[in-house]
């Protein structure tokens, strides 16, 4: 070779040659870091063979904090790092034909538990929750978007509350809330819920038969709180009253039946809210694959503790004439006496609603009632099958229990729900049309007076997904979970949500609200509970806790909704039965706080930690008879109350 030869190759030589030729692309996970916390990234691999790996290494402010190999595709990269400064910091990273780089903005983390805090906070000030989840959303876009106020209001709108709109899953439940509203309109408006009304009423002939039947009248009307409170308090009230049965009694059998059995019905106008705000959060976890929302959700009942004792003391009481403390007072009062409102009361005053009302002259046709609810459950369950058998084979499966597990989780409840209650609908107004009760345009105004009735909480819905969305992108599970693991164990957990729920409900009086504003949070933190202590999605223990927090919620929600005053079904029990309203909320304290208690104690913490629900349920329904048999009074005993 020529020495002008050999010149060449040596100056070849000398060039540095890129190690691989894959393209590296890298972002940001989220719009902010913690200080003190994981920095998470976004990488991209491609030009690679399938199984060929490269070395990826990852600096920050120039110091190299991770190295790993990777495969081509997207991965999300979790790296440790020395605990960073508020402020932005460069990122590099190598391995690609050209080194990435970005920079990253972090933020004090205490911070992202500052818009919950916020939104629960100025719930207990001002009772009221729409305004305190907004401005929870707004402040958390004011940490994200560098505290720039007009961004920060344009971003809340644009993307934190048209997102959380727009999603499919959010869109469904929103109709279907809305379907269900509609039929329940019509149904009202057609006389069938009073059809129902008049047929249990005929069983009301003494004191023992008056309340059993103002019991199962509450529990036969699940489908919506509000419409089980107005019917079942107005309509029983005259047949109470001619009883001798206190109107503190009435209004308590009202509200015990009013919201738990709507808050644990597998159809009724709670569950899409319900449904709606589980699906968001496991979207956001991405465990949706392990985990369905509809069939979470109704795993969820059987740990609803406080709601389910609620309807066992009821009857218990009901059927036994025994009461306790101010109640036991109210009943020998309005038993001796007559006097169904102590000397002084004052009944809030309660006019039947209009909307509800059905025609002059129209046939009360418990049917009418009766069969769009049955369309509703079957359809439910036939689209639950269709849609969860499609795509597996029968065969693979030994037993039939297996089969129809299966089935039901890999169903589409979202599909499911809107079919059935857009039947529910249809066969309402049907039965109302046939038989000429209603006129198209009556129909018509029925059904969107049940929309109507749904609004406000299509807008605390939504609310609810976009707080949760900003929690996901400020990171708030993350933090709390790095403050709370090694102190608090995942299983004690659900307890602990139980009791903040309640709180929460307490001071609002509201128990959706609760649900919105305390769901997003506690479900991310469960699920960081649990992993940090070493249980893997899906597994048995992790369920327990996922499943026993989504419960805790729900009937910590409805635990403190009833303690409260300022409770809304609280206040509609009141009026609907006549009773003084602090009459009602004194006789019903200590009911409340005793299930409250005995719900934690023998349900929320030992189902967590592995015995069977079914237990809990048994025992506790036992302690409940045998309190009511050996610790309270007779009514009509002759001794002093």
């Amino acid at each position: 070779m020529s020495r002008y030869g050999f010149v060449v190759l040596a100056a070849l030589l000398a060039i540095p040659l890129p190690l691989c030729a894959a393209t590296l692309e890298v972002e940001p996970a989220g719009p902010v870091a913690l200080s003190g916390g994981p920095v998470r990234l976004k990488l991209a691999l491609s030009d690679l063979e399938p199984g060929e790996e490269i070395e990826t290494r990852i600096f920050v402010d120039g110091r190299l904090v991770d190295q790993r190999r990777l495969g081509p595709g997207e991965h999300e990269v979790t790296v440790k790092t020395p605990e960073l400064a508020s402020g932005r910091h460069e990122v590099n990273v190598e391995g690609g034909e050209a080194p990435s780089e970005l920079e990253i903005r972090v933020i004090p983390g205490w911070l992202s538990i500052v818009p919950p805090l916020i939104a629960i906070g100025l719930a207990l000030i001002f009772k009221d929750v729409l305004f305190s989840l907004f401005v929870g959303v707004y402040s958390g876009a004011l940490f994200l978007y560098a505290w720039n106020p007009f961004t920060a209001f344009a971003r809340s709108i644009d993307h934190f509350i048209v997102p959380s709109l727009a999603d499919p899953n959010n869109a469904a439940i929103i109709v279907f809330s809305m379907l269900l509203g509609g039929m329940v309109g019509i149904i009202s408006k057609s006389g069938g819920t009073q059809g129902i009304v008049d047929r249990l009423s005929r069983f009301a002939t003494d004191a023992r038969r008056g309340q059993i039947a103002t019991w199962v009248l509450g529990v036969v009307i699940f489908f919506d709180d509000y419409a089980n409170t107005l019917i079942v308090g107005s309509t029983m009230r005259p047949i109470t009253d001619r009883l001798r049965i206190s109107r503190e009694k009435l209004a308590y059998i009202v509200d015990s039946t009013a919201a738990p059995v709507a808050s644990v019905a597998p159809i009724s106008t709670w569950i899409g809210f319900e449904v709606g705000l589980i699906a968001a959060a496991f979207t956001q976890l991405d465990i949706g694959a392990d985990y369905n929302a509809y069939g979470t959700f109704l795993s969820s009942i059987l740990y609803r503790f406080y709601p389910l004792f609620a309807l066992v003391l009821g009857f218990t009481i009901a059927y036994t004439r025994r009461d306790f403390g101010p109640m036991l007072k109210a009943e020998r009062r309005a038993s001796r006496t007559g006097a169904v409102i102590a000397e002084g009361d004052t009944p809030l005053a309660f006019a039947a609603v209009e909307k509800l009302t059905p025609p002059e002259g129209a046939p009360r046709r418990a049917g009418n009632a009766l069969l769009p609810i049955v369309t509703v459950v079957v359809v439910t369950l036939l689209g639950l099958y269709i849609t969860g058998s499609s795509d597996l084979d029968r065969a693979d499966f030994g037993g039939t229990f297996d089969w129809l597990r299966e089935v039901f989780s890999a169903s589409d409840s979202f599909s499911a729900l809107l079919w059935a209650s857009l039947a529910g609908v249809v066969v309402a107004a049907l039965l109302a049309l046939s038989q000429r009760i209603l006129t198209v345009r009556q129909t018509v105004e029925s059904m969107v007076e049940g929309f109507r009735s749904m609004l406000l909480a299509f807008l605390v819905l939504i609310l609810a997904w976009s707080i949760g969305s900003v929690c996901e992108e400020l990171l708030t599970a993350d933090y709390v979970v790095s403050l709370t693991s090694g102190v608090i164990g995942p299983q004690w957990f659900p307890a602990l949500v139980f009791l903040a729920s309640a709180a929460i409900s307490f001071a609002t009086g509201a128990s959706w609200g609760t649900m919105a504003i305390l769901m997003p949070i506690v479900i991310p933190i469960s699920h960081g509970l649990s992993t940090a202590g070493g249980f893997q999605v899906g597994s048995d223990p992790y369920t327990l806790i996922l499943v026993g927090t989504i419960s805790s919620v729900l009937a910590g929600s409805v635990w403190g909704d009833h303690c409260s005053p300022i409770s809304d079904t609280t206040i509609l029990s009141s009026m609907a039965s006549g009773s003084d309203h602090i009459a009602h909320v004194r006789t019903q304290i200590p009911y409340a706080l005793g299930l409250g208690i005995l719900g934690m104690l023998l349900g929320d913490i030992p189902t967590a930690f592995g015995l069977s629900p079914w237990i809990s349920l048994v025992v506790g329904s036992v302690v409940i008879v045998l309190t009511v048999r050996f610790l309270g009074q007779k009514v009509d005993s002759p001794s002093a109350g």
